[in-house]
């Protein structure tokens, strides 16, 4: 009898966290460890390199067909705005919560540079104002649309295909067929998407043995405080926050949906990326929560580039940790605004693994921090990335559900 797809993947998380445990006691100058982590990254490689390859059609066809299917301008509207607005405060309480676990633990204070010295003398931070980084989002939001799908610029994808939508509404008929040929294509890239999914408990199981195999712990324990206060806050925005926000608009239990999502949570855990994690976070949204496609294909690709819960709390507790390691505190409107550039930087960071290195620079030079200190987050930025991916996609998914409810309310 064969498994089930979510049994596979539970015996692939719990396989591959053995096998990279086995690989850290054996050490990297073991034979086996090397020929195990090159296997590893091979198969991992390989799993995440398929989902990035239909990341690009699926992006402009779902968002491109979700528009066109929302038909009535004013049932397009409201999804639009629901939307937008949950987007907004999700990512709000995370910030918040950032801030607020920040101040209360204070994590650094305990540290000191030194310890970091060597780090910081041989990294080199890209210098970018606030300014410059909003010049480069909007300048970035509209491209020609052949360039942005070879480059797999999947910000400029999603705009060009809301506006490609946008249009199939307003032409109605006229452009029946052109909708009739989106709408098959992403029937294909769906039945492509379920392929590659019977490869996910093998892709799951090799990226995490890598993953715990080349985890440095003893610098974990040094920043223990920043980790524990990242993950702690994390861990309440997944359990606490988004079930709440999602129980009290729709009544669903937390139990529910994390039995329907958690493919899609699993796999984001695991390749750090909701770009990557999109064809399965799309599955379980519209297969075992039961979205509406016309709800869920807009949603949730537009929540995959620009809704990021966990990038935007990890990215305000990062700028404090690091005021607290140079010594500076940080006042109300110095704190003020952080949560609006790390807001900012969150919507315009690429979902890509530790993606949110690219834009922590923006958020700490805000305030006057030392942009080279982001030297000190990244060896453990990795392991930190894992969880905040999977509240990133979580997000998306509790979005959908909490849009269908509002626009279904409405209609009523």
């Amino acid at each position: 009898m064969r498994l089930p797809l979510n049994t596979q993947i539970f015996l692939g998380v719990f396989i591959g966290v053995s096998i990279g445990l086995l690989f850290a006691v054996l050490g990297t100058d073991s034979a086996l460890t090397r020929q195990g982590l090159y296997l590893s990254g091979l198969i991992g490689n390989l799993f995440i390199d398929l989902l990035k390859m239909v990341l690009v059609p699926l992006v402009f066809t779902s968002i491109a067909v979700g528009v066109a299917n929302l038909r009535q301008h004013q049932q397009m509207h409201r999804v639009w705005i629901s939307t937008v607005g949950f987007f907004m405060l999700s990512m709000t309480v995370a910030i918040i919560l950032g801030l607020t676990a920040s101040n209360v633990f204070e994590p650094g204070k305990d540290l000191s540079l030194d310890l970091f010295h060597n780090a910081m003398n041989h990294f080199e931070a890209k210098q970018m104002t606030l300014a410059d980084f909003i010049v480069k989002f909007f300048h970035g939001l509209f491209i020609n649309p052949f360039a942005a799908l070879a480059q797999g610029n999947v910000l400029a994808i999603v705009i060009f295909a809301l506006f490609l939508g946008i249009a199939l509404v307003m032409g109605g008929e006229r452009y029946r067929n052109i909708l009739v040929l989106l709408q098959e294509g992403l029937e294909i890239i769906l039945r492509m998407v379920g392929w590659i999914m019977r490869l996910a408990p093998f892709g799951i199981m090799a990226l995490l043995a890598q993953l715990v195999a080349t985890q440095n712990v003893e610098l974990l324990a040094s920043l223990a405080k920043f980790v524990a206060v990242v993950f702690g806050t994390t861990l309440l925005h997944a359990v606490v926050v988004l079930p709440l926000m999602l129980y009290i608009v729709t009544q669903i239990k937390p139990l529910h949906f994390f039995r329907g999502a958690r493919e899609a949570l699993i796999t984001a855990f695991a390749t750090s990326s909701s770009s990557a994690t999109l064809p399965v976070t799309l599955r379980c949204t519209e297969q075992h929560l039961h979205v509406k496609p016309e709800i869920a294909r807009f949603v949730v690709p537009l929540g995959a580039t620009v809704n990021m819960d966990g990038t935007a709390l990890y990215e305000a507790a990062a700028a404090l940790f690091i005021a607290n390691l140079a010594g500076v505190e940080l006042n109300f409107v110095q704190q003020l605004i952080v949560f609006f550039t790390a807001m900012i930087a969150a919507i315009g960071a690429p979902s890509i693994p530790s993606a949110g290195m690219v834009t922590m620079v923006m958020v700490l030079q805000s305030v006057g921090l030392p942009a080279e200190a982001i030297a000190i987050l990244l060896p453990i930025d990795r392991f930190l990335d894992t969880f905040r991916t999977a509240v990133n996609v979580q997000g998306d998914m509790v979005g959908s559900l909490i849009v269908q409810k509002l626009v279904k309310g409405d209609r009523q």
